[in-house]
């Protein structure tokens, strides 16, 4: 408010979440201190405009840059035929030879004598559509095939040279023309380029076909009242057929509006948006699915109907769909009712059965173990489960986790400039750990009960069952001087094989002491204090958590309880 006065102290409090605001803040006003979408207003306003002989000396060069928005919008599309635009034939160069091409006014010819006479030029058509040679007089050539100029002028140099004179003749440059591109595409104009460039490359310049309103299957090609020719884009996307077609200085290329769409999600290679012609027979399940490529799995095809309020679905399996009609709006889902028959289950470890069990789907665990022939070093009563959805469910909590310190960084609140500092030094380190701490996979082990519920467990397609070998060691490691394997002594306490590792490290925290055991299971303890009941087994892991310092961490009970949560997932001490 106007005459209030603040303190020096006052005006120096700040918080680092205001710091990054404002300049975030600063950045956007900068950023939109141009109009999007104006495209004239992203040139240098130094630059000079390009007159007209400059942009028919280089009649190619393309009018909208690849990175443009409209042509990013047609990759992401999902409308299928949109991805064709992204700049690629807007920077096509001229198409180097094309048979069929008609010589036009304009265009400039090579032509080559030899012999007694010499002669070596490029000679333009005129108007009239011919060239001038020298002792032969003018030559018409406008009209005739690419491939058949060689002949043209051959024949004409005979009439004149009989002997002793050979000639040779090729299409140097087309003629330049400038074309309309109108219609339902996001950048109508008039484009330079060549008479035998593509269509494709007048369409890119113009930044694509509006995947929201333009039709890929009836893009024209008109020359006054006429229509000379009609593209399908499909046909191009999925057979490769683009017929060549010589556009001349005026012609419009026009893209009417769209027609007739269906969308397609689920199972397919192309779940994407399809358009089909109106004035033709409706399309059928089987003619979408030669577009949009069904996955193997893909077993029955949901049909959501567009009947105005109300939306119907209709279920059939793909045996069935083929001659299921389809109607504008309708939505197409491939999908998969497969009902599990067989699972796979690997062992590994100390047995002599077969490594790889190919089960029925809902076998329980304890008919597993009755089929494995355990060897006589193994120890069956640590079996040990691995799987798959464990380990994935696992790393998301740890995810979770993260993203709620980054969260608590980023918004932390600060008493003064000094202190909003020191945070910004806190939080730069602490989010090198955090990423860090994202890369550590976890191993996805599931607790096995030793009581008779150990046998009803249902065991899941990939599951990884081990059964580890009798190796009367204890591993010690974490926060330890001489992280190392120690042998097992009945007689020896957790405190002892920690001093036999050469003890806590200056950050360890003995007060957080994690024993793993081989079966999953796992006991925290403190170290400091006594505990009859606790006993060190062979094979257990005892891992020595690191002490985070709560004056200089102002999130220490996150970050050790995420220290925690990495040791008993991944079996690995992640200290700071």
């Amino acid at each position: 408010m106007p005459g209030i006065a603040l303190a020096p102290s006052r005006r120096l409090k700040c918080t680092l979440t205001g710091v990054l605001l404002a300049s975030a803040f600063g950045l956007a006003l900068a950023q939109t201190s141009v109009p999007r979408g104006d495209p004239t207003l992203s040139l240098p306003a130094a630059a000079p405009a390009a007159s007209p002989a400059a942009t028919m000396a280089a009649p190619s060069a393309p009018m909208v840059s690849p990175a443009s928005p409209h042509h990013q919008a047609n990759a992401q599309s999902e409308v299928f035929g949109a991805q064709l635009f992204t700049g690629a034939f807007a920077n096509a160069g001229t198409t180097p030879f094309n048979p069929d091409y008609l010589i036009a006014t304009g265009d400039s010819v090579q032509v080559r004598l030899w012999g007694a006479f010499s002669f070596d030029a490029p000679l333009t058509v005129d108007p009239q559509g011919n060239i001038f040679l020298p002792h032969v007089g003018p030559v018409q050539v406008r009209g005739t095939r690419n491939a058949e100029l060689q002949e043209r002028i051959e024949a004409a140099v005979r009439r004149t040279f009989r002997t002793n004179v050979s000639s040779y003749a090729s299409l140097a440059a087309a003629q330049p023309v400038r074309v309309f591109v109108s219609g339902n595409v996001n950048r109508p104009g008039l484009y330079g380029g060549t008479s035998m460039d593509s269509l494709l490359h007048y369409l890119d310049q113009a930044g694509g076909i509006d995947p929201g309103r333009g039709s890929f299957l009836a893009v024209q090609v008109k020359r006054g009242n006429a229509v000379r020719a009609t593209f399908n884009l499909y046909e191009f996307l999925t057979r490769g057929r683009m017929p060549l077609v010589q556009l001349a200085d005026g012609d419009v290329i026009f893209v009417p509006p769209r027609q007739g769409t269906v969308r397609v999600s689920g199972l397919a290679q192309n779940a994407r948006r399809f358009e089909f012609a109106t004035d033709a027979a409706a399309p059928t399940v089987a003619s979408l699915a030669e577009l949009a490529k069904p996955m193997a799995q893909a077993t029955h095809v949901r049909v959501v109907r567009n009947t105005g309020t109300v939306r119907n679905t209709e279920y059939y399996p793909l045996s069935e769909a083929a001659g299921v009609s389809l109607q504008n709006g309708d939505e197409l889902e491939f999908t998969a009712n497969k009902k599990p028959g067989t699972i796979t289950v690997r062992v590994e470890g100390e047995h002599t059965s077969p490594q790889e069990y190919v089960l029925p789907y809902g076998t329980r665990l304890g008919a597993l173990l009755s089929q494995i022939q355990v060897t006589t070093d193994a120890e069956a009563q640590s079996v040990q489960l691995f799987r798959q959805s464990v380990r994935q469910r696992q790393k998301e909590m740890l995810e979770t986790s993260l993203r709620s310190l980054e969260a608590a960084l980023l918004t932390a609140r600060s008493g003064s400039s000094d202190e909003a500092r020191l945070r910004k030094d806190e939080a730069e380190l602490t989010l090198q750990w955090v990423d860090r701490a994202r890369r550590v996979e976890p191993l996805g082990q599931v607790v096995i009960a030793q009581s008779g519920q150990r046998d009803d467990m249902l065991l899941e397609n990939g599951d990884v069952l081990r059964i580890p070998r009798k190796d009367g060691l204890v591993l010690v490691s974490g926060e330890v001087l001489f992280p190392n394997a120690v042998a097992h002594e009945p007689n020896l306490s957790l405190q002892d094989y920690i001093g036999r590792a050469g003890g806590y490290t200056q950050t360890a925290d003995n007060s957080r002491v994690v024993i793993a055991r081989r079966d999953g299971s796992f006991e925290q303890t403190d170290a400091r204090r006594l505990n009859a009941n606790l006993v060190v087994r062979p094979g257990d892991q005892v891992l020595v958590l690191p002490k985070v310092d709560e004056k200089r961490r102002q999130f220490w009970k996150d970050m050790t309880q995420i220290i925690y949560q990495i040791a008993v997932s991944a079996k690995v001490v992640f200290g700071l």
